[in-house]
């Protein structure tokens, strides 16, 4: 445990040296607050510590467990399900989609897109939420069957991308920001250690597949989908 939070204090260490020298040296003022600063990076100091051990002693390993068990049983229904549930509730519990969401419905309602009351606001923060879980849902799970079949990765994304592209010239330009966004903030500290440990522990389960070349790759269908279905979505209630 030790070493870990060695390696996280060492991983936030540039950070902690450029602000202060900026704070320090180039604006030439104290650090406000000093005590509360410090203490506070010593709670991000242990959370990053507490977080990487536990994706190392129970996330990934179930991940994998589960690829390993799901392979075994042979049944693409069940895998195909479990895949869109993985994505869809490892989203639906993502901090930052939640905060993003929250924060975008503020706007909207500030700037008369909506109206400005608690339960608008809230019906358009979960219509966003759950159209990117859905999203990425079907992400893994169009993810896991191109693993099952081995298809090349880079058709998936090139055509995504051009699809964003086209999608981008007629959405409202009050969605497009918060759909660039939504692909960076769905895949955050909840759903890449799962996703990720499912595809490696499916293509290491799977005869002929490299957890190298086909493993990885589901991600980049988790931060590609939501940005596609969050400018579908504002083309539908803006």
């Amino acid at each position: 445990m030790l070493g870990t939070m060695g390696d996280s204090l060492r991983d936030l260490m540039p950070i902690i040296i450029v602000v202060a020298f900026f704070q320090l040296v180039v604006i030439g003022e104290p650090i406000p607050n000093l005590g509360s600063i410090l203490s506070g990076t010593v709670f991000v100091v242990l959370g990053l510590t507490f977080f990487i051990l536990g994706l190392e002693m129970g996330l990934f390993p179930l991940g994998e467990s589960l690829a390993y068990a799901f392979a075994r049983k042979g049944s693409l229904f069940w895998l195909m399900a479990f895949a869109f549930a993985l994505g869809f509730g490892t989203t639906v519990a993502e901090p930052a989609l939640i905060l993003v969401t929250n924060e975008a419905a503020e706007v909207a309602a500030t700037a008369a897109m909506i109206a400005n009351t608690p339960e608008a606001m809230k019906a358009y923060a979960d219509g966003m939420r759950y159209t990117v879980a859905v999203s990425v849902g079907l992400a893994v799970t169009i993810g896991v069957l191109r693993i099952i079949r081995g298809w090349p990765l880079h058709y998936f994304i090139i055509a995504g991308y051009v699809l964003v592209m086209v999608m981008t010239s007629f959405a409202p330009k009050e969605i497009i920001g918060i759909a660039y966004d939504s692909g960076g903030v769905t895949t955050s500290t909840i759903t890449v250690p799962l996703v990720t440990a499912l595809g490696v522990g499916l293509a290491s389960s799977i005869k002929g597949r490299n957890p190298m070349t086909d493993g990885f790759g589901l991600i980049a269908f988790a931060s590609l989908t939501p940005m596609i279905f969050v400018m579908g979505y504002g083309m539908l209630v803006l």
